[in-house]
């Protein structure tokens, strides 16, 4: 099928006005947050899609799948456009990009049963607000939380700020609604657990487009209690010290909503006016007040029991506004996009990572130490640190940071900055045990390592994508490595 019959047959499906063939927008389409500083510069390498279409039903989502699967046509799911690993990158000369722009309704909030259900192209900020309202919220705040939608959040597995009390969006999702390439519709009920062989929810839940469209989800709601938030900080003689204080309150049963701890490089982009050059600790509790008591009491004790690795406490009031003024916004996304096509540098790269608590410290040093020696163009670093920022009882993560002078054309940014970099990260991660993508998902340039990553079990995940994904239509390149694609990744 060309590209002119493709148009017509799936304006015969949905109709002119939910297809758009804007050169302007299919560039845009083409490439995610991935690759921002080459989209600003107008010099992608990748093919734009044939078209965007906005299906307004589960119904229509389901004639586009069968009619691509069909026709062997490669679909990207899209939600908010906020990727950030390549999970929405065009790999194909001929690709629908499936937006789920219409999708846009909040079908239920059920305070008694404390859960809500929405349409896969609703803004998690739009949830948020009429939860607030009415005294309840979702407890999910990833900091592109003002323009993420809820597809884009479940198909991702993402995370969120407070997730240490919360949980990440596995945690939050009770049931939801999707499409295979087939047609196929599928709903997961609505329950609060239930063993009925494997939790099927999973096929969906971070499957990053390849497997199916996500159409609705339903999530649990919390109480929000605002009045009861606390807030503390501390500077630590080293990052070692941050991850014991981490640990012990985690090990000890607390969940306070936040709990985090700098390098001294990435405090001094975030907390420049009183890092004072050390690393930073800081948490948040909330929630009930009682709760709320309990756990400062805990952190507070963890704290004394590390002392000799506390420098000083901060003032709770610095923590706060900087919680406060830690979101960004379509505007800001739009202001860093239209500042990248003059400035030369690059800010806020990031890979993540995760391990059990003895790793992470070694993983960190061994990352840094490699990066220091190794990179070639390790003198255009301008930051190069990290947090961990999302703890379990058993662990927690590292978000590597770093930022960079770009001193090369800006097509072989992400070959010669940001790829060598990830290599170490990832290559790191994977010789001491642990995950090299904690929430960020595989995208489309961390697949290559994803039989490393599941090792033996990477046979039940192929053997996903065989079931459900037979044709090979969903999202090619994404999670899984293809040949055809290796060619975009160098």
């Amino acid at each position: 099928m060309d590209k002119d019959l493709l148009l017509k047959e799936v304006r015969a499906l949905l109709g002119d006005a939910q297809v758009n063939t804007d050169p302007e927008a299919l560039y845009d389409a083409s490439a995610d947050r991935y690759k921002k500083y080459a989209k600003a510069r107008r010099v992608l390498d990748v093919p734009p899609p044939a078209a965007i279409v906005y299906p307004r039903s589960t119904e229509e989502v389901a004639r586009l799948l069968s009619f691509c699967n069909e026709h062997g046509i490669n679909v990207i799911p899209r939600a908010g456009k906020t990727s950030t690993e390549g999970g929405l990158e065009n790999w194909k000369e001929l690709t629908l990009v499936i937006d789920a722009l219409h999708l846009d309704k909040i079908l239920k909030i059920d305070e008694y049963n404390m859960q809500a259900t929405v349409q896969a192209g609703v803004p998690l900020q739009k949830l948020e607000d009429a939860l607030r309202e009415r005294g309840y919220t979702t407890g999910h705040s990833p900091q592109s939380k003002p323009v993420a939608k809820f597809g884009g959040l479940v198909a991702t597995r993402s995370i969120g700020q407070f997730s240490t009390l919360y949980g990440g969006i596995e945690d939050m999702v009770v049931g939801l609604e999707c499409v295979f390439p087939n047609g196929q519709i599928c709903r997961i009920k609505n329950v609060p657990r239930r063993s009925g062989g494997p939790d099927i929810r999973h096929i969906a839940i971070g499957n990053e487009g390849s497997l199916c469209y996500i159409t609705e989800v339903t999530v649990k709601i919390y109480r929000y209690f605002p009045e009861n938030n606390r807030f503390y900080g501390y500077l630590t003689k080293d990052l070692a010290t941050g991850i014991q204080v981490l640990r012990e309150v985690m090990v000890n049963g607390y969940r306070p909503s936040v709990a985090r701890a700098y390098s001294e490089e990435d405090a001094r982009q975030h907390f420049y006016h009183f890092h004072k050059g050390k690393c930073v600790l800081l948490f948040m509790a909330e929630g009930n007040r009682h709760i709320v008591d309990a756990t400062c009491k805990g952190i507070e004790e963890a704290v004394a029991k590390f002392k000799d690795g506390i420098l000083e406490q901060v003032s709770s009031e610095l923590i706060e506004n900087w919680f406060n003024h830690l979101n960004w916004s379509q505007q800001d996304i739009d202001d860093e996009f239209e500042g990248m096509k003059e400035k030369d540098s690059h800010d806020g790269f990031t890979t993540e990572v995760s391990a059990d608590w003895e790793t992470i410290p070694k993983l960190y040093d061994n990352v840094i130490r490699r990066i220091r020696s190794e990179f070639p163009r390790a003198h255009d670093l301008t930051l190069l640190g990290g947090h961990s920022s999302h703890s379990y009882i058993n662990g927690t993560n590292m978000y590597f940071v770093y930022n960079y002078e770009i001193n090369c054309a800006p097509e072989d940014e992400m070959r010669v900055y940001h790829h060598p970099i990830q290599r170490i990260i990832v290559e790191e991660t994977l010789k001491l045990g642990g995950s090299m993508c904690h929430h960020h998902g595989i995208g489309k340039y961390r697949n290559e390592w994803t039989q490393q990553e599941h090792g033996s079990a990477y046979f039940m995940l192929k053997k996903l994508k065989e079931a459900f994904d037979p044709n090979g239509i969903m999202n090619f390149g994404a999670i899984f490595y293809q040949e055809e694609g290796a060619k975009f990744q160098k």
